[in-house]
């Protein structure tokens, strides 16, 4: 299956490196030609244009940032679907509004192409080692066809529904985790005023049935979460936003302390705090 990947990022680097390492015939493009000499090593082949990469592709993946990157790749004379066959799949990595998959599902579906979501979790390291947790939606006759693409970096690959549902599935995890980060950092200042060692209960809660990942995260920082910043806040808020304009457009409410935790989280993480 020929291959096209858009988003050489930290996470989409080595998920693209797996596929090319896996025997795939792999284009891909970036708009920073610097971006690509990382594949320098390997078989894959770069490309003009996302136009000309998607014309020789099965399957074009797309790991950028925001909704905003999955249309301007996606859309116009130089974009995916201007090159990609009727036949083609285009796989939306990203972490999107669940509408934005629909609708460009919708518009590829003029040309003959079917997009499927297909969000992933575990970070550069987890891709690296082809352990990506994948929450892949849409058809599910297109999602086992792509699915020996999607198991060179990812274990498990879950297929949860219709287009859409990844990214439901992305959000809500994202949703909890941010949470999380709150719950976390404030037992282990809890602990600390209780006279006990925030270290030595980082690894009760290691493997306790208290633990989470949030929890080991927070401990690797050394109990001081304002270095994920840079890191990690801009795209939690952007998450834990599309999650809750999700439950308003289907009349849901969230749920209050889970909402609560996560924006203080967010309120921690805040440039400028």
């Amino acid at each position: 299956m020929r291959v096209g990947f858009i988003g050489l990022g930290s996470q989409g680097a080595p998920m693209a490196r797996r596929i090319v390492e896996a025997g795939h015939p792999l284009g891909i493009w970036a708009r920073r030609p610097e971006t690509l000499e990382q594949f320098a090593d390997t078989a894959a082949s770069v490309s003009r244009s996302p136009a000309e990469l998607a014309a020789n592709s099965d399957v074009v993946c797309l790991c950028v940032v925001d909704d905003a990157d999955v249309e301007s790749v996606m859309s116009g004379d130089e974009g995916v679907l201007a090159g990609l066959a009727a036949g083609g799949v285009v796989t939306i990595h990203a972490t999107v509004h669940p509408d934005t998959c629909r609708r460009m599902g919708e518009h590829a579906a003029e040309g003959g192409v079917t997009v499927i979501d297909a969000p992933v979790s575990g970070g550069g390291p987890a891709a690296a080692e082809g352990k990506l947790l994948v929450m892949v939606g849409g058809d599910e006759a297109v999602v086992e066809r792509v699915r020996p693409v999607f198991a060179t970096y990812g274990d498990p690959v879950l297929h949860l529904g219709p287009l859409g549902t990844g990214q439901l599935a992305k959000l809500l995890n994202n949703f909890v985790f941010t949470a999380q980060l709150t719950a976390a950092t404030e037992t282990y200042d809890f602990a600390a005023r209780l006279g006990m060692d925030r270290a030595a209960i980082a690894e009760v809660l290691a493997s306790g049935s208290g633990g989470s990942r949030a929890a080991a995260i927070v401990a690797g920082t050394a109990f001081d979460i304002s270095g994920l910043r840079q890191v990690a806040a801009t795209l939690l808020a952007k998450d834990v936003g599309i999650m809750l304009d999700v439950a308003q457009r289907a009349g849901v409410a969230a749920p209050q302390h889970v909402a609560e935790l996560a924006r203080s989280t967010l309120e921690t993480l805040a440039p400028g705090d």
